[in-house]
């Protein structure tokens, strides 16, 4: 994999005033005033995007790297093509960012069913670009009022392991995406909630060729062949998976939509829809579970406060607890404001031990702090203050010295008491990412997940549920040497997450950069790398995207097998890392916005693309033919 351009840059000192994000708090309504060191400059519109991809990596169709996206009109990004697609077509057609968001995501629960859905949860930033204003909507998964910390432990008083836990309906979590959708809508929807769900709901019921990605997940997933009602679904009579560009048709799915179509999203979590969630999770094959309709009906989305900071002369804001992800990017980015990270290319190995140091020390304190902010306290302003990350990155190790695990550090406000217990638990690298931007400007991220590869396979009226309750701290029960940890389960509780939607804004106040990625807890650097790769290494965001993935999640350094820097792994060892080369199957989709051009990066790494109005096809079936060449749409 050929390193991406690096282009030698100009340092500027600039100075921002004071910023602050309507609609909620930027670090408690903080005053952003500081000198930064160390960004290229034109003040208008600071860089002009490259016309070339950088990174010729292959992708699953076969083709190659997607070039990056350009628009003056709006850009849709998403996993699938068809999904990005029906985003571009309702914005073409007048809808705005959250419309084309709740568009894609319904046609993505139905061709990329392995990452995401109605089933599972997500978290969605929005600007408004009318008033000038961030909205930060939580539609996390909350856990039902029977679960406790006992919840996954045998009859023999062991704890199950992680891939014995997540399948059946133990896991399940109450689904929160369409609350959270419903909310988004209701505040800043242009078109109706209906109309939005019918490309999908026509997709249901017409039929859709297995991608190539698709088809791969179901050949190697195991617990969905111990699911019947989804192995039915996925799987032909003799147990092999439907082959690429078969037409897949799923009449259950459509008629969910049609319901919610006619009756709103009321009917998803209070009549026959949670009745058969319910009646699924509790009578499961495997591991039944304890969701109630009680637990369906009660559940809330819930608007958060915003969380911002400063980096060099921008404003990067990200998802609040009960997600890491936005405090940990955030941490990430304070510390490296202080080792000018962009002297050198992004795969020179000072750049990757830069990283990596500012992701440990990260991630340390993930690790003991965070968990859902309604349940415990997160030391928020804190763990972001100026003066506790350049003491942090005063720690960070740049000698040859072998690395061991970062301590945790005691920000300002941090609780006391013994610290908790290690926790364990996994983090798959399943999910999806969206981005839009329409052609008021308004801006819509959104990351969306079911948590593992098909979730719990638990498979009722079309569609997969979550196994997010594996989410919580691992093993699930009390350790006797440690404290109790803040992402232990307790009834009602969201499970902390490392999802991580995140919106730039320019020092003019309006947003430079919208991105977010799946990936498990890898999701933190995957989205800190490529904020560093726009802002400090001057790639456009196709090119950040495709910078080759070096990560440090307070263990060993990951470097992305294939790639340029999987060469440097002797190297680094020398630097005193334990070095471990693995695939990396990122799912980064962005926008870049400046002075009026929109430049969209979907990730190689996976099926997705980025489409502006140049890129736009018509019909139902654009797209499907990126994935599956040999694609012809029936007569619509």
């Amino acid at each position: 994999m050929p390193e991406p351009k690096w282009t030698p840059r100009t340092v500027l000192v600039a100075a921002i005033g004071a910023a602050l994000i309507g609609g909620g708090t930027v670090l408690g309504g903080w005053l952003l005033a500081a000198l930064f060191t160390g960004f290229t400059s034109d003040p208008a519109d600071l860089r002009k995007p490259a016309p070339e991809p950088a990174v010729a990596e292959m992708r699953v169709d076969g083709e190659g790297p997607p070039p990056p996206s350009f628009s003056r009109d709006f850009m849709s990004v998403a996993a699938h093509p068809a999904a990005a697609q029906t985003g571009a077509r309702i914005l073409s057609e007048g809808g705005n960012a959250i419309d084309a968001m709740i568009a894609a995501q319904m046609v993505l629960n139905l061709v990329e069913p392995q990452s995401s859905g109605i089933g599972g949860g997500a978290f969605l930033l929005y600007w408004d670009a009318g008033e000038k204003r961030l909205y930060t909507y939580d539609g996390r998964e909350t856990a039902p009022m029977a679960a406790d910390g006992t919840l996954f432990v045998k009859s023999d008083g062991s704890e199950k392991g992680y891939f014995e836990a997540l399948k059946g309906g133990r896991s399940v979590g109450v689904p929160g995406l369409l609350r959270m959708l419903e909310m988004a809508h209701d505040a800043h929807g242009a078109r109706s909630f209906a109309g939005l769900l019918e490309p999908a709901a026509l997709l249901a019921e017409k039929g859709f060729p297995i991608s190539p990605r698709l088809h791969g997940l179901l050949e190697r997933v195991e617990h969905l062949g111990e699911m019947p009602a989804a192995a039915r679904f996925f799987y032909s009579d003799d147990g092999m998976p439907w082959p690429v560009g078969h037409m897949l048709r799923n009449p259950a799915f459509a008629e969910t939509l049609r319901t919610i179509q006619r009756d709103g999203v009321d009917a998803f979590y209070d009549g026959p829809i949670a009745e058969a969630i319910v009646t699924a999770v509790r009578d499961a094959p495997a591991n039944p579970g304890v969701l109630s309709l009680e637990d369906m009906r009660t559940y809330q989305a819930k608007r958060r406060d915003n969380l911002c900071a400063p980096y060099r002369i921008f404003t990067v804001c990200g998802m609040p607890p009960p997600s890491s992800g936005g405090l940990a990017t955030l941490q990430i980015l304070g510390l490296l404001e202080q080792s000018r990270i962009g002297l050198f290319p992004p795969t020179h190995p000072q750049s990757i031990q830069r990283f990596a140091e500012a992701m440990r020390f990260a991630h340390a304190d993930r690790d003991r702090y965070i968990g859902d902010t309604d349940f415990v306290d997160v030391p928020v302003a804190g763990m972001l203050d100026r003066n506790y990350l350049a003491t942090r990155a005063g720690a960070m190790d740049f000698t040859d010295a072998v690395k061991g695990k970062a301590p945790f550090g005691f920000p300002p406000g941090a609780p006391g008491g013994p610290p908790p217990a290690e926790d364990a638990a996994e983090e798959p690298p399943s999910t999806t990412h969206l981005s839009m931007v329409d052609a008021e400007g308004n801006v819509a991220v959104m990351t969306s997940s079911v948590e593992f590869a098909f979730g719990s396979g638990v498979w009722v009226k079309g569609f997969l549920l979550n196994n997010q309750l594996t989410d919580f701290a691992w093993p699930s029960t009390s350790a006797p040497d440690g404290g109790p940890h803040p992402n232990r389960m307790q009834p009602g509780k969201r499970p902390r997450s490392s999802m991580s939607p995140t919106i730039v804004l320019a020092p003019h106040g309006r947003p430079r950069l919208a991105i977010g990625s799946p990936g498990g807890s890898r999701i933190i650097g995957y989205t800190a790398k490529t904020i560093v790769g726009v802002l400090d290494w001057e790639l456009n965001v196709q090119e950040a995207i495709e910078v080759p993935h070096f990560l440090n999640r307070n263990g060993p350094l990951e470097l992305e097998a294939d790639s340029a820097v999987a060469d440097l792994a002797g190297v680094l060892r020398a630097q005193g890392y334990e070095v471990e080369v693995e695939a990396m199957t990122s799912g980064l989709h962005g926008v870049e916005m400046i002075a009026g051009e929109l430049t969209g990066g979907a990730d190689p790494r996976r099926e997705g693309r980025a489409v502006g109005g140049p890129q736009l096809e018509p019909g139902l079936y654009a797209g499907f033919d990126r994935v599956v060449p040999d694609f012809v749409p029936p007569v619509e």
